[in-house]
């Protein structure tokens, strides 16, 4: 595929510019922090002994293709620019804090070992995680009290597949100073981890029976535009949601005429957005830009029901937190959460 010239200062480019460049256009290397990143995974898999083949390579999102033992990498990691960009697309930068990055590179090494030595042929890999040929759902609705399963990446990702579950295991057992065996003392999650520790110590010895470096939708091959990407992210991030928050709205805001000299309804919620957004997302694990259309609907409805202000704000301002993560959890367990695989 012939490539595009890209000016050299094409990260300084306006955003509106910036979107109209070819994914597969972008100069892009695995480099700098990212690059420090993952040297640190392959410095934590060496302190635990494990050897096996693992490539890494930009693509436009975060994932592991099945039987392989390379790990895609989302483009944006590898340019501030594109961080940047990310953010103001998505309201949040997936991997972006180091922690977080370091969470996920865990999670799909787990993906990785899990390919490379076969280890889902294995009958009591099967028997403690599932079957690897559940199908993956579209949608998945979690338990968050369930003690059956750890808790590493958000929104209760291990829930979602066996697959998920095993990666899931395999990360929060790799973590440095993880004190599995303290934190999930009692719970039945507590086998999978013991099984885990014991799964990775015999493979000290073992060849790696998988060196499959195949690139699934590799950067380079990549011919839509960041415009394109990002209008079928948000599309895939996005709901469609009734409105349910009459009740709830009307808890904090009316319409009487006693009320008439407050603030909206909708200037309140706007100018909470960001910041109660950011603590919902990090309470229930859902995407940020899900929540945010939520806060649309919201915002769209009170205009609708022509609502003010009712009570203190500062009052307000915490039970609308509250609310909002009430609804974020009906959506959730609506059986509308969208997983991020």
């Amino acid at each position: 595929m012939p490539k595009t010239r890209v000016p050299a200062d094409w990260a300084s480019l306006p955003e509106d510019q910036l979107l109209d460049l070819r994914m597969a256009d972008l100069p892009l290397t695995i480099e700098g922090t990212l690059a420090e990143r993952i040297a640190q995974l392959r410095e934590e898999l060496a302190a635990r002994d494990l050897q096996f083949p693992l490539h890494f390579y930009l693509s436009d999102e975060w994932f592991t293709p099945d039987g392989a033992t390379a790990i895609a990498v989302p483009f944006y990691l590898a340019h501030p620019r594109l961080e940047k960009l990310e953010e103001t697309q998505m309201l949040e930068v997936e991997g972006g804090e180091h922690e977080w990055c370091m969470r996920i590179l865990r999670h799909e090494a787990g993906h990785a070992i899990d390919n490379a030595f076969r280890l889902r042929l294995r009958r009591q890999r099967r028997r403690v995680f599932g079957l690897p040929s559940e199908p993956y759902p579209e949608f998945y609705t979690p338990k968050p009290y369930s003690k059956s399963y750890v808790m590493h990446l958000d929104a209760w990702y291990a829930q979602s597949h066996p697959d998920e579950d095993f990666a899931e295991t395999f990360a929060l057992w790799l973590t440095p100073n993880s004190e599995w065996r303290q934190r999930y003392a009692g719970w039945p999650a507590f086998k999978k981890l013991e099984y885990m520790d014991t799964l990775m110590r015999s493979l000290h010895r073992t060849g790696a029976r998988v060196d499959n470096a195949e690139e699934i939708d590799a950067l380079p091959k990549l011919r839509k535009t960041l415009r394109q990407h990002y209008r079928n992210k948000r599309r895939h991030y996005g709901l469609d949601y009734p409105n349910f928050y009459d009740r709830d709205l009307r808890r904090l805001f009316s319409d009487a005429p006693e009320f008439s000299d407050n603030i909206t309804a909708a200037q309140f919620i706007s100018r909470y957005r960001r910041a109660t957004r950011r603590v919902v997302a990090e309470w229930t694990g859902i995407y940020q830009y899900t929540i945010d259309q939520v806060l649309e609907d919201m915002i769209s409805r009170s205009r609708e029901l022509k609502l003010r202000l009712a009570v203190p704000e500062d009052h307000a301002r915490q039970e609308f937190t509250v609310l909002l993560t009430v609804q974020a959890m009906n959506y959730l367990h609506s059986g509308g959460h969208r997983l991020f695989l």
